[in-house]
């Protein structure tokens, strides 16, 4: 069976992982978001984490045990979408996994020049772009290595990561 692009993409990562998220909505029909939906909260808790997230949780901590340093950005709508919320409740399993997530309003993000869709850059070489539904399926996902993407790549994450808020510190409006 062929691995997931995104875990091939940590798998050869030597120093970097860099995730820019840019919607307001994804998987609407994910059964655990309609569980959060329905009143289910993590409060910090990994015991009430949904099941999937022992493997994300040890491929992160595989990854950054060899030195490579996870990088998660989220360009936001404010006030945040049900979806946003959702996420930004799960997000402290990312933190205590080992990835450094911040958060920008997309209003601080009116000017800077970003790719069309959500991606993963690995090792500052190559990019991974996801492409997605208009209800937030995934649909495709393409690799791209030419240097004026990737540097397009860099120069939007550096500059979405420089002006976003720590997770610690982002209080959702």
């Amino acid at each position: 069976m062929a691995k997931h692009p995104v875990r091939e993409g940590l798998g050869r990562a030597r120093s970097s992982a860099v995730h820019l998220e840019m919607r307001d909505s994804y998987t609407p029909d994910d059964p655990e978001f309609a569980r959060w939906r329905a009143g289910h909260r993590y409060h910090g808790d990994p015991e009430r984490l949904p099941h999937w997230w022992g493997s994300w949780r040890d491929l992160v901590s595989e990854t950054t045990a060899r030195g490579v340093v996870m990088r998660r950005a989220r360009i936001v709508s404010e006030p945040l979408t049900d979806y946003i919320r959702y996420e930004h409740d799960l997000t402290f399993a990312n933190v205590a996994a080992g990835e450094l997530v911040r958060w920008l309003p997309r209003r601080k993000a009116a000017d800077i020049a970003l790719p069309g869709t959500d991606l993963w850059m690995f090792d500052d070489s190559s990019v991974l772009f996801t492409y997605f539904s208009g209800v937030g399926e995934v649909i495709d996902r393409e690799w791209r290595t030419e240097p004026a993407v990737v540097e397009l790549v860099r120069a939007a994450f550096e500059t979405v990561w420089e002006r976003a808020t720590p997770h610690e510190d982002y209080r959702p409006s």
